[in-house]
């Protein structure tokens, strides 16, 4: 399993669209490439801004591929969710998941 981890900044309020596009528009695109096991957002204050972590689950390296192309640490960034950000990584890190614990 590989996560695949990645952080962007916004205002409060675009926090709270980001959120809502996370949940709307992102989670299923995601789910629907296969060897995409899920994903989470993680959220918390930043001075003004607030950050946001995205950690997202792979069966492998062939399967994060498929969702970001030949570059696989690149950021995958819509411009929509562009817009709601006041900044992001353009490149993210990759973890080989070691263990775990609970559900």
């Amino acid at each position: 399993m590989i996560a695949r981890v990645w952080r962007g900044w916004a205002a409060p309020a675009g926090a709270g669209a980001y959120e809502r596009y996370f949940r709307g528009t992102l989670s299923p695109e995601l789910l629907g490439i296969p060897g995409c096991a899920g994903a989470h957002l993680l959220r918390r204050p930043d001075g003004d801004e607030v950050e946001l972590s995205t950690i997202v689950w792979f069966e492998s390296l062939d399967a994060v591929r498929r969702f970001a192309g030949a570059d696989a640490e690149r950021a995958v960034v819509s411009e929509h969710a562009q817009g709601l950000l006041t900044r992001y990584e353009h490149r993210v890190v990759h973890y080989e998941v070691a263990a775990t614990a609970g559900a």
